[in-house]
């Protein structure tokens, strides 16, 4: 059975695994199954908390998305925000409605915990190479958008990144921001009916002549002879849907 703990006010000490550990208000602590653990209350300042109880794989599964462990078994300064829906968890009844509505407040209670402590992830290269590039992929219209930001939001030394992104997307990062905005105006041109200025800000270019530069670079098309070729073969394909069959 796992035991959380939020710390309304008051003082106390918990001890376990030989370490000592001195909680206020606004702490919390979890106690874990058949975990040897000491807990007990300041004599001056009494400690009040609120707690819930849970056992289950699953509550055991979420545990491990926060930085809570056996190791750790305490987080300082929990948000007063979290203190309500102990007392939700907490409360069931004994029907199967209200033991299910409990267990979905736990996870909900579990859920904040995951939020504000989140365990830090341990990702591997491509892990890596997938959070650039989806940083490119939702950031790219942004004219400013410069490698050093793509870095800072990977949390990757850069030489280290840019090896692996080469290594797994075969391009370069700043190959793969301008083919990633080429292939976006590719669509917008076919498909919305914006004029080539309003396509070049979209995908991040503030001067259209140097879009089309680099759009005719990348495709063998200016982006007015790219639009007006595949509006010419959407209406060769419109009509040929429309010719009658005559093998029929």
């Amino acid at each position: 059975m796992y035991a959380l703990h939020y710390i309304i006010r008051g003082q106390g000490t918990l001890e376990t695994g030989g370490d000592v550990f001195r909680l206020g208000a606004g702490e919390s602590f979890i106690i874990f199954p058949q975990k040897e653990i000491y807990y007990y209350p300041d004599a001056y300042d009494p400690w009040e908390y609120v707690w819930v109880e849970f056992s289950g794989a699953d509550a055991g599964q979420l545990l491990e998305l926060t930085q809570l462990s056996e190791v750790q078994p305490v987080l300082t300064k929990a948000p007063e925000t979290l203190q309500p829906f102990f007392h939700l968890a907490w409360n069931a009844g004994v029907s199967l409605c209200e033991m299910l509505r409990a267990d979905a407040r736990l996870r909900l209670l579990l859920s904040y915990y995951m939020e504000y402590y989140p365990k830090e992830p341990q990702m591997d290269t491509k892990d890596y190479v997938w959070l650039a590039r989806k940083y490119i992929e939702q950031h790219y219209w942004k004219p400013a958008l410069t490698v050093t930001e793509i870095v800072k939001a990977v949390n990757l030394e850069r030489s280290y990144l840019f090896r692996r992104f080469k290594g797994a997307t075969g391009k370069s990062v700043l190959e793969y921001i301008t083919s990633y905005r080429i292939r976006r105006a590719c669509e917008l041109l076919k498909t919305s009916g914006l004029p080539i200025q309003s396509v070049a800000y979209s995908v991040g270019y503030n001067d259209p002549l140097y879009f089309s530069k680099v759009f005719k670079k990348a495709t063998s098309h200016t982006p007015s002879a790219y639009m007006m070729l595949h509006a010419e073969l959407t209406e060769h394909q419109r009509n040929k849907a429309q010719l009658p069959d005559s093998r029929k």
